[in-house]
């Protein structure tokens, strides 16, 4: 039978942690194993890892510096010994039968590299909405150029072949969208998808921050970054400029670049708006361009949204 490894990167959420595992330990599928990633909690969960380990020989824990989800997750590929992947925040659960039925999916498709199926959204109140959460509910055979408009599903809700996040490579050191980036690493190299039309995972929405939170001077560098690695990933796959998906992404650039120039971000600006400009003819994008250089990548976005108040 094959060997499936999850990967569960932790900081200071010990409880939920503790549902994430037992979901993972209630799979119907043997053999598991579990890799926790303690990213330097300061609190009790590092304790409460260990003390999963001595309870479940399934369960790994690795403790490493604070360093963000990108690189717990690089820990954990780096130890994992599966044939399968599956990534899972430890905020999320996912439901028995998920490993059983992706397994037999891609068991049934030697040419897909991954398997997905339906996601649960349970909103901080407890309230369930009724139908699969973003796009997992669509029946998708690869991930680009779809997913260059928007990450269309969740951390748990794939499962990879252990050769495709081989392929891929190591995670960045990106704190925000380093999920979305290694997406679209993998979505270019044309790995195809099946799909299994039932639920498989649950996400949950809840008091505690997440990584993507406000939009620090931190938070827009690790986004522009992100977003001009997707471009290259785009590219790799040779999507058409022109398209719709491209088209989109244009416009998300040329929005990012002017969240940068408002920040005083001028270096990441100028390369948002210069990577919108590569794969946009739009009028604005080139008037846009030509004006912060003129006066300054600060001061346009400031003009620009005194101009167009509502404008993105």
């Amino acid at each position: 039978m094959a060997l499936v490894t999850t990967i569960i990167p932790v900081y200071n959420r010990a409880a939920m942690m503790r549902e994430a595992v037992a979901s993972v330990l209630a799979q119907t599928h043997r053999p598991i194993e579990i890799i926790v990633v303690d990213d330097g909690s300061t609190d009790d969960t590092a304790a409460a890892a260990d003390a999963l380990a001595s309870e479940h020989a399934e369960v790994r824990v690795i403790h490493q510096a604070n360093g963000g989800p990108g690189r717990a997750r690089e820990a954990g590929r780096l130890a994992a010994r599966g044939d399968f992947i599956q990534h899972l925040d430890s905020d999320d659960v996912l439901f028995p039968g998920k490993f059983a039925m992706q397994i037999n999916a891609l068991e049934a498709a030697p040419d897909c590299g991954a398997a997905y199926g339906w996601t649960r959204y349970r909103h901080r109140d407890g309230r369930l909405e009724p139908e699969p959460w973003k796009r997992s509910g669509e029946t998708i055979e690869t991930m680009f150029p779809s997913m260059l408009t928007e990450r269309w599903w969740d951390t748990p809700t794939p499962l990879y072949r252990a050769a495709v996040i081989r392929d891929a490579g190591p995670w960045t050191g990106l704190r925000v969208e380093e999920d979305w980036e290694y997406d679209c690493r993998i979505a270019a190299r044309g790995v195809r998808l099946a799909y299994c039309p039932n639920w498989i995972c649950e996400v949950r929405e809840h008091g505690e921050g997440r990584a993507s939170g406000h939009l620090s001077a931190a938070t827009l560098r690790d986004r522009a970054q992100a977003h001009l690695l997707m471009l290259e990933h785009a590219r790799t796959a040779k999507l058409d400029p022109r398209s719709a998906e491209m088209r989109f992404f244009a416009r998300d650039l040329f929005h990012l670049g002017r969240q940068c120039g408002t920040a005083g971000l001028a270096d990441e600006s100028r390369a948002l708006i210069d990577a919108a400009r590569s794969i946009s003819e739009a009028r604005d994008v080139r008037v846009y361009s030509l004006m912060a250089r003129a006066i300054g990548w600060r001061a346009a976005a400031r003009v620009a949204q005194w101009i167009r108040p509502d404008a993105p």
